[in-house]
């Protein structure tokens, strides 16, 4: 009565045995599996965090190249602001350090300041607030001429030979020279206010001291 008793226990033993051994094998694939998925995930990351240092490190080593050129740019325009200013105290002295929070491109920054230093570099026009000044370097350049020529005359009044000749001639010449004379203050008043000595105070200049001399010529 025993044995077949033990027979079928021993039988169920085996099928118990090969249900586990089948199960660990089981497992044991989906361990091996799941191992494989997490190390071919951690390549995947591997490979893809290396690409964004590389990315990081190209987009470092661009942005050193623009800070280096917009460095470089900004002495330059800095510089020429410097120039323009002149000295007397007015310089702008070193360019200001950049600000960290800083945002935005520089590029469209700078090409303002390009463009602006350009346009003050053109020369205007005078304006018409200095049209007296210019009728005053007419006036004055002819007087001063005009006496030149007087003193040239007197001088020569008092020299014999080719000087009682030629002085007299030389300071008509002078006096003739006058109108044109009053270019040059005219031409400093021009330079500091960094503008052209256009045609009008040329005509102004020279009007004023043409009827200047006319009239010393005509009342002496």
């Amino acid at each position: 009565m025993n044995e077949p008793v033990t027979s079928q226990t021993y039988a169920a033993q085996l099928r118990r045995l090969a249900e586990l051994t089948a199960r660990v094998q089981e497992q044991r694939a989906e361990a091996h599996a799941w191992y494989e998925q997490q190390c071919a995930a951690a390549d995947r990351a591997v490979a893809e965090s290396a690409d964004e240092v590389n990315r990081a490190e190209r987009e470092l080593v661009a942005a050193r190249e623009v800070q280096e050129q917009v460095d470089a740019e900004v002495a330059v325009l800095w510089q020429e602001l410097n120039t323009r200013l002149g000295g007397g105290g007015r310089r702008a002295g070193s360019p200001p350090a950049p600000t960290p929070d800083a945002t935005g491109d520089p590029v469209p920054l700078l090409d303002g300041v390009r463009d602006l230093l350009r346009r003050t570099r053109q020369r205007g026009e005078l304006p018409g607030n200095v049209n007296p000044l210019m009728l005053l370097c007419g006036v004055g350049g002819a007087v001063l001429a005009y006496a030149l020529g007087v003193g040239a005359r007197a001088l020569g009044g008092r020299s014999d030979g080719e000087l009682a000749v030629g002085l007299p001639v030389l300071a008509l010449m002078i006096t003739l020279l006058g109108p044109v004379l009053g270019l040059l203050p005219a031409r400093l008043i021009a330079d500091r206010q960094h503008a052209t000595l256009s045609p009008r105070p040329v005509l102004l200049v020279i009007a004023a001291g043409l009827t200047t001399t006319l009239l010393l010529l005509t009342t002496t």
